[in-house]
């Protein structure tokens, strides 16, 4: 699904290039559930905002579900990003004026779906997480446990290969970050593949294998 070669991206600070990430090749394929660790600084989650098409401004060759990603317009690279991948992010990222229903449709309002197909989807989703009774709530009157609930529902509705997760637990409770460790595992066993950063040993233990940076370099 993923092949990443030699892909570099540095901070020019005078004379003295400073790399953030220094000849990177990773490889991931369908149905992987891969861990990113190392260090603060590693590079971890420049990784990530690359495989999600967020950063544009780094070299090298990227790969996805057969497309060179390295060679697409930026539009493009948006329209790449909607149809196949999902985001978890440790802040939630939610839209705090829209509803929990409203943040759920969100994803969904990008696809060439009928209304009533999208509202099937919300309410399907709404069931599926036990979060039906908080579809009129705005995030600010959720706990940070429901809002990661929310922010997995969003990244999960419109069925991505792909789901992308930095430190998906970061600010949650034990017990609900095992909560939503449990949901990825249930994800990943149903054939959508998971790229996750985290500090986490307990949270990398329900991938399949970890990928180790340092400095902007694969260590392992």
């Amino acid at each position: 699904m993923i092949q990443l070669r030699n892909v570099q991206k540095h901070f020019q600070q005078g004379p003295i290039k400073a790399y953030v990430l220094n000849g990177v090749s990773v490889d991931v394929k369908d149905g992987e559930f891969v861990t990113i660790m190392g260090p603060s600084g590693a590079g971890k989650s420049t990784v990530l905002s690359i495989l999600g098409m967020l950063d544009s401004l780094w070299t090298g060759e990227f790969f996805f579900v057969d497309q060179a990603v390295h060679k697409l317009t930026p539009k493009q690279r948006v329209e790449l990003n909607k149809k196949y991948i999902g985001f978890v992010f440790q802040s939630f990222h939610l839209l705090e004026d829209l509803t929990v229903y409203e943040n759920l449709d969100v994803p969904l309002s990008y696809r060439n779906l009928k209304k009533a197909e999208r509202e099937k989807s919300v309410l399907e989703t709404l069931d599926r997480f036990q979060i039906a009774d908080k579809k009129g709530f705005y995030p600010s009157q959720l706990s940070g446990g429901q809002q990661q609930l929310v922010a997995v529902a969003r990244a999960v509705i419109a069925n991505p290969k792909l789901i992308l997760a930095d430190e998906p637990t970061g600010n949650l409770h034990s017990s609900q970050g095992q909560e939503i460790m449990e949901l990825f595992k249930k994800l990943n066993q149903s054939g959508t593949t998971i790229v996750q950063v985290t500090h986490s040993e307990s949270n990398a233990a329900y991938g399949h294998r970890i990928i180790q940076l340092r400095d902007g370099i694969v260590v392992s």
